[in-house]
């Protein structure tokens, strides 16, 4: 997994050197930046940065700032980092689009044992995935059902292959629409519910597989609670 570029964002010099130097040790290629207007002036001259690093408080602009502007455009990764521990402050991330959520003081190999696994998530999407009977090729737009084809439409599709490749993870309407609707939609979250309600009806008894999570969102799941 070697020489792909990871972009830290943190204005303590002292912090970024010793992400950068476990990260190195890995062999990744690594570029910095100490503060968040210069974090989203880099990223975007740069379009090959497989990941970032970013902590939240931050001169200029915070992490906060930064992760939106860039997830108006980019789907990248994004572990943030922060002082804080405070629930609110994590569910504020996760309802940005931010892939994982370290608090400070961390162990900087947990840190880069993240930073791979999300990178083994993100660069080997399979292009077919089976679950609980449910077949999706993502290469040729197809779904079956206990070997019966399914007729789904784009967006369902693209639904279904982000609830199968989330498996068991409780997911926020917001982190739906983000990730399926790929930020360009700025309507309201609820259409997640319209989409799921037919996508179940399609699915037959395997609707049952995609569980509400009241007041948050949904979570799929083959095993009937």
């Amino acid at each position: 997994m070697g020489n792909l570029k990871i972009m830290v964002v943190d204005d303590e010099a002292r912090m970024r050197k010793l992400v950068k130097d476990f990260l190195n040790k890995k062999n990744f290629d690594v570029i910095e930046a100490d503060n968040g207007e210069d974090a989203v002036d880099i990223f975007f001259q740069n379009n090959d940065i497989s990941l970032i690093i970013l902590d939240v408080m931050m001169p200029k602009m915070d992490g906060w700032q930064v992760c939106k502007e860039i997830r108006q455009y980019s789907q990248v990764p994004i572990i943030m980092l922060t002082a804080k521990s405070d629930e609110r402050d994590e569910l504020l991330g996760f309802n940005l689009g931010v892939d994982e959520y370290i608090s400070k003081p961390f162990s900087p190999k947990i840190l880069v044992a993240r930073v791979e696994a999300i990178l083994r998530r993100t660069n080997q999407e399979e292009d077919v995935i089976v679950s609980g009977g449910i077949r999706l090729d993502k290469t040729a737009h197809q779904v079956t059902i206990d070997d019966k084809a399914v007729d789904l439409s784009f967006k369902e599709f693209e639904l279904l292959a982000y609830f199968i490749s989330n498996e068991g993870v409780a997911l926020s309407r917001e982190k739906i629409l983000n990730s399926v609707w790929n930020y360009d939609y700025f309507g309201d979250a609820r259409t997640i519910d319209t989409h799921v309600k037919k996508l179940r009806s399609k699915m037959g008894s395997k609707g049952n597989y995609i569980k509400t999570i009241w007041g948050m969102g949904y979570k799929f799941t083959p095993e009937d609670d």
